[in-house]
């Protein structure tokens, strides 16, 4: 292809290239890997995409294929480009964007695409011979490397290109990467990578990350180019304001007091997506659409992960066709899928996240120039501070950062096996290789030592059992897979994904609608009614690892739950809302959406006190259930609930108590039968140095404390079923079958307890503990938010009720152990005599109600009034 064809393609559309464009493609003509940073929908594909054909397609022919039998001479050039993207709709979407100048730009190139929905029929022809382009995910990278003749399909490789970067990054998915590069790059040291992402503060970082260390004696070649595009892309974040504010609001409820709003908002609009953050609430505001507006019918759509590639299919072909009005869906529109026919976008509560919020704003206005509108739903008045401070995090351009996982010795143990089958490697070459890759560049000998024992015989535990004796050294020192058992069932369950065991949700007629934990149809029996797909449905029987299902008619549902739906609070986010409340202690309401929340905070300053960046408050309530200590660093609730637990195991250290734990993402309860000094006390438990006997067998240390404080073995049992099924200990399923929950839990179980007591060093142990510090507790973040708690003015309140800060973690610990009719009930209650108390402290005057409801909820409480004006505790100051 001529030089300048790029810029010819683009002109005969009407189209004019901005800078940044230009720049990746001169960056590629100088051989120059990189990373693309610019907004979504401002034109990064292209830039990418014309710049390879630019550089690779007039050489393809020449260069690559030059190698080739005369026979296939005339054949289409091989592999040339592999383009990864970590979601299989965004691969279909992605493969039709690159289709496009193919005609005109590189009409010898061939395009195909792989993945886990690829039919049998192409995966044969692919087989035989890979198109020129392919369009993948890091799994079918991995399998196309456990291939025998893996390097001969992919030493033709000349350029990676890595999609959404900023979702890879931080997690397994994204160490899969690494290796993958650095391997391919092994092969062709002339290798060039290049990464998108619209959403990083890091941006440095994941350069480095992504672009792999060359191999030794490899030719130099110029610095990796980091390229921010310029286009100033509008983003308009708006919010529905309830009519009433809710002063004592409880999360955990659907937001749906604001579906009036919210249907005319989408009546007002051609098309809209409307963001849920679990799939249950997408279920439920599916329905209350449906509901509310019947004709629309046909026009509405549901989206989520679980439900069938088909049903899926259909809601983005009509998204692209502009035939919906509307689609309820989750994160599985997150990423880059072009619907330019999206008008607005709305968010149903809060998105725990500026990357999130920004990202799903910008699937509306998808195209350069365009603007793009999401608007926030709050479920709960204290998500109205959240929205003031996301549209203040956006202001500022604050991000949240992402970091690569350190030597996750699971992913390195899969992938020796998976190298083993793709030809077998030299332990001391492929160590080499292996620490190209940014999160093995630190790896230990005597890890690597370890991984390629475990993968030979098991460890010291397994050595006995010939199903784990994978991969072993020949004759000539190449270390290979021998059995072909063992290798089929590897490739059945190579990747990093690990979700909860998932049943097939199918009618009894035959069609399949989708997947739902087995864990929520296990408490179902048949005839029991339940919402999926949009549709209520009658379980009619299980069997295996499907639940067969009719059609109900209209009555009462229950929610299907999936794991991993509860998002924490970014640490962006929480700064930004400290800062919100900040202001508002000044008698500053800048924002529509803290006018709006100043009754809930005025309210909530009279009580107590607000917490800002420079104050840390405490609350203390005596009640019938004991004394409850309410705690706001807002942090999270990942940081929370280390934090509680430590706070809890430092106490009982003192004085032994038991105490009982609730947190959210502004804060944390703890609640003890027995009394405790909480103003004299919180402020050793805070400022204390750790304690050094911890028990047999602990190191001293934070992290130790915090593993001390908490159900640690438990937790860390339940991580390393994770670990197990990526390291191949236990698999998701064999060929032709797959397992229960139930099995797949039994199996970790019994390899944990082996190794507990027969190999306690073994590693993998060790790195369930260190995740579940990492990824369920985020300790790296709990010992700053401690740091930053040590330099705070500490603001002790002596309570004589809830304030609207300690509402919702009530909710958190009641949550457990009501119904959620009764709860729902004794709230409503409970809610109405504080909003009475409220008004005579306020100033409002209401007439007197009878309060029968006591502050712990119990159906037998006495009754107490709440006539009288109360008076507001005395602000204790206790610095440190």
């Amino acid at each position: 292809m001529s030089e300048g064809a790029a810029k010819r393609w683009m002109a005969a559309r009407g189209w004019q290239p901005f800078p940044f464009q230009q720049q990746v493609w001169q960056a590629m003509a100088e051989g120059r890997s990189g990373l693309l940073h610019a907004t979504t929908g401002a034109g990064k594909t292209y830039a990418v995409w014309l710049g390879a054909l630019e550089r690779f397609s007039a050489l393809a022919p020449v260069d690559i294929a030059q190698a080739a039998p005369k026979k296939e001479a005339n054949k289409p050039p091989p592999l040339t480009v592999l383009w990864i993207t970590p979601m299989r709709a965004l691969a279909a979407d992605s493969l039709r964007a690159l289709q496009e100048p193919l005609p005109d730009l590189a009409p010898h190139w061939t395009s195909g695409l792989r993945t886990g929905d690829t039919a049998s029929g192409e995966r044969a022809a692919q087989d035989r011979r890979l198109p020129t382009v392919l369009v993948t995910t890091p799994e079918s990278v991995s399998l196309l490397l456990a291939r025998a003749d893996a390097h001969e399909r992919l030493a033709s490789v000349q350029l990676v290109v890595v999609d959404e970067w900023h979702e890879l990054v931080g997690n397994k998915r994204g160490v899969q990467v690494q290796l993958a590069l650095a391997r391919l790059s092994g092969w062709n040291p002339r290798l060039l990578v290049w990464g998108m992402s619209a959403t990083l503060g890091n941006l440095p970082e994941a350069l480095a990350t992504l672009v792999p260390a060359l191999p030794p004696r490899a030719p130099r070649r110029a610095k990796p180019l980091l390229v921010q595009g310029r286009i100033d892309k509008a983003l308009q974040v708006q919010v529905l304001l309830p009519e009433r504010v809710e002063r004592f609001a409880w999360a955990g409820h659907m937001g749906l007091s604001l579906l009036p709003q919210v249907v005319q908002s989408i009546e007002a609009s051609a098309s809209t997506l409307v963001f849920t953050n679990t799939r249950s609430q997408a279920e439920r505001w599916y329905q209350a659409l449906l509901e509310a507006r019947p004709d629309w019918a046909g026009t509405i759509a549901l989206h989520h992960g679980s439900l069938s590639g088909e049903v899926r299919g259909w809601v983005e072909a009509g998204l692209k066709a502009g035939t919906l009005k509307a689609v309820v869906c989750t994160s599985s529109l997150d990423l880059g899928v072009d619907f330019l026919p999206v008008e607005q976008v709305l968010q149903i509560g809060s998105a725990k996240g500026v990357a999130r919020l920004v990202q799903r704003a910008g699937r509306s206005g998808h195209a350069p120039g365009r603007t793009s509108s999401i608007t926030l739903v709050p479920t709960h008045s204290l998500e109205l501070v959240e929205a003031a401070a996301a549209r203040q995090a956006l202001a500022e351009g604050r991000i949240e950062d992402r970091h690569t996982p350190r030597a996750p010795l699971d992913v390195l143990v899969q992938h020796l096996v998976t190298i083993a089958l793709g030809g077998g490697f030299v332990p001391d070459a492929l160590l080499a290789e292996v620490r190209r890759a940014p999160a093995y560049a630190t790896l230990a000998d005597n890890d690597w030592q370890w991984a390629l024992q475990f993968v030979r015989q098991g460890g010291a535990s397994l050595a006995n059992y010939p199903d784990f004796h994978r991969v072993v050294p020949d004759e000539d020192g190449v270390w290979r897979m021998p059995d072909a058992r063992l290798a089929r069932r590897h490739r059945s369950n190579i990747g990093t994904i690990v979700s909860d065991a998932s049943m097939q949700v199918q009618f009894v007629s035959g069609g399949k609608l989708g997947s739902v934990e087995e864990s929520f149809i296990a408490r179902l029996k048949p005839g029991d009614v339940f919402m999926f797909a949009g549709r209520l449905l009658e379980l009619v029987r299980t069997q295996q690892m499907t639940a067969y299902v009719r059609t109900a008619p209209k009555g009462s549902a229950a929610l299907p739950r999936w794991s991993g739906g509860r998002m924490p609070l970014s640490n962006t986010l929480a700064d930004a809302m400290l800062r919100q409340l900040e202001q508002a202690e000044r008698g500053v309401f800048a924002s529509p959406e803290m006018r709006c929340a100043q009754p809930l905070l005025a309210l909530q300053d009279a009580w107590s006190a607000l917490p800002t960046p420079n104050r840390l408050v405490a609350e203390v309530l005596h009640t019938r259930e004991g004394w409850h200590l309410y705690l706001y660093p807002l942090a999270g609730r990942l940081v929370h609930l280390g934090l509680a637990g430590l706070l809890a195991w430092r106490a009982s250290q003192q004085v032994p108590n038991t105490f009982s734990i609730a947190v959210n993402d502004y804060g944390l309860e703890l609640l003890s039968a027995k009394p405790v000094d909480w103003p004299a006390l919180l402020p050793h438990l805070i400022g204390e140095a750790t304690h050094s006997t911890l028990g047999e067998g602990m190191e001293g240390g934070l992290e130790a404390e915090v593993l001390a404080s908490l159900n640690a073995t438990e937790m860390a049992r339940r991580r390393f079923r994770e670990i197990a099924r990526i390291a191949g200990l236990i698999f998701q399923s064999h060929p032709g079958e797959q397992r229960s929950s139930r099995q797949l839990q039994a199996s970790s179980s019994l390899y944990y307890d082996v190794f507990a007591q027969y190999d306690p060093d073994n590693l993998l142990l060790a790195q369930a503990r260190a995740e579940l510090l990492v990824q369920e507790l985020d300790m790296d973040r709990l010992a700053q938010t401690l740091q930053r708690m040590k330099g705070q003015q500490l603001s002790v309140h002596t309570l004589e009720r809830p304030t609207p800060f300690a509402l919702p973690l009530m909710v958190e610990r009641f949550r457990e152990r009501l119904s959620t009719e009764s709860l729902g009930a004794r709230l409503e209650r409970m809610v109405q005599a504080l909003e009475v108390a409220a008004d005579n402290t306020m100033g409002t005057h209401l007439a007197p109600t009878r309060d029968t409801t006591h502050w712990d909820l119990h159906r037998d409480a006495p009754e107490r009034t709440a006539r009288a004006r109360p008076k507001r505790p005395r602000r204790g100051q206790h610095g440190f």
